[in-house]
């Protein structure tokens, strides 16, 4: 599934694509895609297709197009505070972007059938947060994943703001997946080759939009154990933090707010402005996807600017001919980073206060 926007040269170009096709329309959704690259959830063998709008499956291992995850976050109306449960979680690529949104005080969990793709999204998200330049720029939920079948939650688990599903779900699941979601909230779906949007108004109340034909596997039925008996999927517990996260959280916080008013003063308190540059945009064939029975081929087709190629060439050339070459950027300073370093303080609680991070 996907092929609907062309591929981009880097994750920023696939970001820029998925903006102008409208399938991310709003800032908090397009902070957190640019702050993940989507190839670092890939093997490395396979990282030249990760910035195609298309899914990728390797044994256990999926994630679904770009296009598809840009719907579900816009549909999720993610919030600073919620509690979100992803159903079939995979590499944890949604989830640890869910949780940039979520912040210190959300609640993020993911469920997913197979125990090695568990540890895949372990070993993904400890490397973010270990070497992402993007970490200290948010304050992040870090999700929490367990193994097992999600048609097999434990009913005494607490109930949440926002639910997804990233396998089809057939018609009879449908009041159970209802059943995890609190009044007020969102679940978005696969249901009946529909990506679908439940929102939960009421006790016994439900609005429901379809937003875009998909294509999903269907959920996996649960499977019994000799006894007969199935193995019920306990949720993490919604634990309150410590009085050492917490003073982490906040001392962090009071110092990016310091950080904030020392940039604006440099601006002379001028509106912020974006922390991306503008790309020059270049011509590209586009790419035509198609699908027939379940194998995708992809071809190139012609634009209407590639008869003129040749004279648009000819025309850009005395341009490119006088522009002085651009500057090498400079490699971004991790200002908080710096600022704890230079904390009067022991070097493990500087530690402490980094996360234990490399850079």
């Amino acid at each position: 599934m996907g092929g609907a926007v062309s591929a981009g040269e880097d994750n920023d170009e696939l970001i820029d694509n998925l903006k102008e096709a409208q399938y991310i329309r709003t800032e908090l959704v397009e902070q957190a895609f640019r702050a993940i690259d989507r190839a670092d959830y890939y093997l490395e063998e396979f990282r030249e297709n990760a910035y195609k709008d298309l899914a990728w499956k390797h044994g256990n291992i999926h994630l679904s197009a770009p296009c598809i995850y840009s719907e579900v976050m816009e549909a999720l109306e993610l919030q600073p505070g919620l509690s979100f449960l992803n159903l079939g979680s995979g590499t944890g690529y949604l989830s640890s972007m869910v949780g940039l949104i979520l912040g210190p005080f959300g609640v993020n969990h993911g469920v997913e059938l197979h125990s090695d793709v568990v540890e895949y999204a372990k070993q993904k998200l400890d490397s973010f947060i270990r070497t992402s330049s993007s970490f200290d720029k948010f304050d992040f939920c870090e999700p929490s994943f367990v193994p097992g079948n999600c048609l097999e939650i434990s009913p005494g688990c607490s109930q949440y703001d926002r639910v997804y599903c990233g396998a089809g779900v057939q018609k009879q699941h449908e009041d159970y997946m209802k059943s995890l979601l609190k009044v007020g909230g969102i679940l978005v779906m696969p249901l009946e080759e529909k990506l679908t949007k439940i929102t939960r108004t009421g006790p016994s109340a439900w609005e429901t939009k379809k937003i875009l034909a998909v294509s999903f596997a269907p959920l996996i039925q649960p499977c019994h154990s000799e006894s007969g008996k199935s193995r019920l999927v306990q949720l993490p517990p919604l634990a309150v933090r410590s009085l050492q996260d917490l003073a982490r959280i906040a001392i962090r916080s009071a110092i990016k707010r310091v950080i904030e008013q020392e940039a604006a003063g440099a601006r002379g308190g001028g509106p912020r402005s974006p922390p991306r540059l503008k790309r020059r945009r270049r011509r590209r064939r586009m790419e035509t996807i198609v699908f027939l029975d379940k194998e995708v081929f992809a071809s190139r087709v012609s634009g209407p600017s590639d008869d003129n190629s040749c004279e648009d060439a000819a025309e850009d050339r005395p341009e490119q001919d006088d522009a002085p070459p651009a500057p090498r950027p400079e490699p971004p300073v991790n200002v908080l980073r710096e600022k704890v370093l230079r904390l009067p303080l022991p070097d493990p609680l500087k530690c402490y206060l980094l996360y234990y991070r490399e850079k």
